[in-house]
């Protein structure tokens, strides 16, 4: 399928909006032992919940929000490595299971603010762009249409066309995909909002606003019919 592709805006941000809710905000002030927090404003929340956290050692505190992200997917001998990890190393970045990034990123950020920078840094960027399919066709655009449209006007140096090219392609499934961006919004007709790592994707690494592309499906030789 052809498309066009017209970058609009990359914005970096360190904090996503309604990562977290007032309800997951009361469920952690109780974990980590603050009492009376019924009590509190909304608007308070957010900001006993940080002194709650601070009152803990910083390990101690990646455990129980690691716990309460990820009991259900993680062993306990590897939330306690991450909670260990996540002092030294941009995890949300670089650890192994590309679909826990997302909320290994929302996690480090309070731990982040919750100590003053104790816990590194991490930045993510919202892309906003047009993109119109061929003689308008209105075929689903998916998170993986998108990637392989996008890395058109990327630099050979970007990462994920240096580690990820055979699935850029269409000549190796890609399901890294629905890791890689976290997020997709339809803005309008033909206008679209990702959230993405700027692990894989930052401003600098467009060489191109607009221009014209070929998405090539992945067809798996070895299905049958």
């Amino acid at each position: 399928m052809k498309y066009l592709v017209k970058i609009i805006d990359v914005k970096s941000t360190d904090e996503l909006e309604g990562a977290w809710s007032n309800k997951d905000f009361m469920e952690l002030l109780t974990r980590f032992e603050y009492p009376g927090a019924e009590q509190l404003k909304t608007t308070e929340l957010k900001e006993y919940l940080f002194m709650a956290i601070s009152d803990f050692e910083p390990n101690e505190a990646a455990a129980i929000l690691l716990h309460y992200k990820f009991s259900d997917v993680l062993a306990e001998g590897q939330i306690d490595n991450l909670s260990h990890e996540m002092q030294r190393v941009k995890v949300s970045e670089n650890y192994t299971e590309i679909d826990l990034h997302h909320n290994l990123f929302n996690i480090n950020q309070l731990l982040y603010k919750a100590y003053n920078g104790k816990f590194p840094q991490v930045k993510v960027n919202i892309v906003e762009f047009e993109m119109k399919g061929e003689h308008n066709a209105s075929d689903e655009i998916t998170k993986e249409t998108i990637l392989k449209a996008l890395s058109y006007g990327l630099s050979d140096n970007n990462l994920m066309k240096r580690l990820l090219n055979d699935q850029l392609e269409g000549q190796k499934s890609f399901p890294e995909a629905e890791g890689i961006v976290w997020d997709l919004q339809k803005k309008g007709a033909h206008d679209y909002c990702i959230t993405i790592s700027e692990k894989w994707l930052t401003q600098n690494d467009f060489t191109k606003q607009e221009y014209e592309c070929t998405v090539e499906p992945f067809v798996d030789e070895n299905e049958e019919g």
